[in-house]
């Protein structure tokens, strides 16, 4: 069950020994009102029923406020994408094509969470606490691009995984921040965010040359035919050392 839903009703305010909570809750619906950039300490402690003086028990400032916000949705995140994923069965293609629809209903579920992680402007670098908890949910994007690049056909160079992870990751972050949302800004589509974004990474992957069939060669106990070399547009053939060096 999800924590902001759990809290959303919860009684606010110092008095009830849930301060920190309540300026949490009260954050993520002043986001919700105003984006992640949109309001100050003081209305985070307004909007909880304290003083301006009695956040300062359990925050240093509001970025620190932000930073646990964010970090809490990285964690949610992760464990969605892990449900997702389930190690790539029943087969990489499929796996990843819910990683994928999994990464654009956070969004459109939990965009306060979605907001504070990627909109706010917070220097993740300099939380450690934050950072990890990032770096675990884009873990699991890493992992999916590792088994995706591990699915390149004889003589066609192989990517590194963290660039495709990084591909793709921009991509579902394109399509969930412009399309998949439920704010007013979103575009109408004349398809799903969702099948805009499988659109995207089939071609992306195609354009790799890479096969696509929900069984690849190799998986689930099965081996079809190989398919014939596929060398990218200027390579010299099988073996060439191509964009990313020789396949591995």
């Amino acid at each position: 069950m999800s924590w902001r839903k759990d809290q959303r009703r919860a009684e606010r305010g110092y008095h009830h020994g849930n301060l920190k909570e309540a300026l949490l809750q009260a954050a993520l619906d002043l986001i919700a009102q105003k984006g992640a950039a949109g309001f100050t300490f003081a209305d985070a402690a307004r909007m909880a029923g304290v003083s301006p003086a009695a956040p300062y028990r359990h925050f240093r400032d509001r970025d620190e406020l932000l930073a646990s916000i964010a970090q809490r949705g990285f964690e949610q995140f992760e464990a969605l994408l892990t449900q997702a994923w389930d190690d790539g069965r029943p087969d990489t293609v499929t796996a990843f094509e819910r990683v994928g629809k999994a990464y654009l209903r956070f969004a459109r579920e939990e965009p306060s969470f979605y907001s504070a992680m990627f909109e706010s402007g917070l220097p993740v670098d300099s939380n450690p606490t934050l950072q990890a908890a990032s770096e675990r949910a884009f873990a699991i994007i890493r992992a999916a691009a590792e088994r995706l690049a591990a699915l390149a056909p004889p003589g066609v160079p192989r990517p590194p995984a963290m660039m495709m992870a990084l591909h793709i990751w921009s991509m579902s972050h394109g399509v969930a921040s412009l399309f998949g949302r439920g704010d007013a800004a979103r575009r109408k589509l004349p398809m799903s965010p969702e099948d805009l974004l499988e659109a995207e990474v089939l071609i992306y992957l195609r354009g790799l040359g890479f096969p696509t069939d929900r069984r690849p060669a190799g998986e689930q106990g099965t081996k079809p035919a190989e398919p014939p070399p596929v060398p990218p547009s200027g390579s010299s053939g099988p073996g060439s050392s191509g964009p990313w060096g020789r396949p591995k």
